[in-house]
């Protein structure tokens, strides 16, 4: 029988983020609002670039504002929510190369020191740096992912998988199953990094299998 699997607390988010190659961790993950945006389809450059500017704007705005009042955080990296439009959790369905039924959810976390007023304005000037379909989709919303488990993955996103299906084997192992929606951090910039050195820790909810 497998022992119940044990879960730690970051203490904030450095301690959330870190992690070595390979190595899954079990982590219970504190609610966190966040800016976020959606899309479906193929993912990359074609279809990202439209929505970037207003979860950055939004992101950068609100830093302006924290730290116009003495507040000083940093902005969230690039995150993103990956599924499916069937359901499909097959690995080969889903990493294949027909893409059309993916749907995703692009977001940026935002500090909780934030007002609602500050969130608000930030959130109006980031509408403002995207079309008018896509600003009405551009919204800020709290993430309750709670127990997750997490892998660092480092090398390109095209070769994601080996280190997905190393998640899933740690989840398995400590009695646990998926749920909710698979998640990337984007821990590297794929504008300044070689395709090899990139990280990016890949998390997924858990729950009692």
């Amino acid at each position: 029988m497998t022992p119940p699997a044990t879960f730690d607390r970051p203490a904030d988010r450095d301690a959330e983020l870190r992690g070595r190659p390979g190595e899954v961790r079990l982590l219970e993950i504190a609610p966190v609002r966040a800016v976020m945006i959606d899309g479906e389809g193929q993912v990359g450059e074609a279809t990202f670039a439209p929505r970037m500017p207003g979860l950055y704007a939004t992101a950068y705005g609100l830093r302006f504002a924290l730290k116009r009042r003495g507040v000083e955080r940093r902005t969230g990296m690039l995150e993103g929510f990956f599924w499916t439009a069937d359901g499909s959790t097959d690995f080969d369905a889903i990493l294949g190369p027909d893409r059309e039924t993916w749907r995703w959810t692009l977001l940026i976390s935002l500090p909780g020191e934030a007002s609602d007023q500050e969130l608000e304005s930030a959130l109006a000037g980031g509408r403002a740096k995207v079309s008018p379909e896509l600003a009405t989709n551009l919204r800020i919303e709290t993430i309750e992912e709670g127990r997750v488990a997490q892998v660092l993955h480092i090398g390109p996103y095209a070769e994601e998988r080996p280190t997905i299906e190393r998640l899933h084997a740690g989840i398995a192992a400590a009695g646990l199953r998926p749920r909710g929606r698979h998640h990337e951090l984007y821990i590297g910039d794929p504008r300044r990094s070689a395709p090899e050195r990139l990280r990016t820790l890949i998390r997924q909810p858990v729950e009692p299998a």
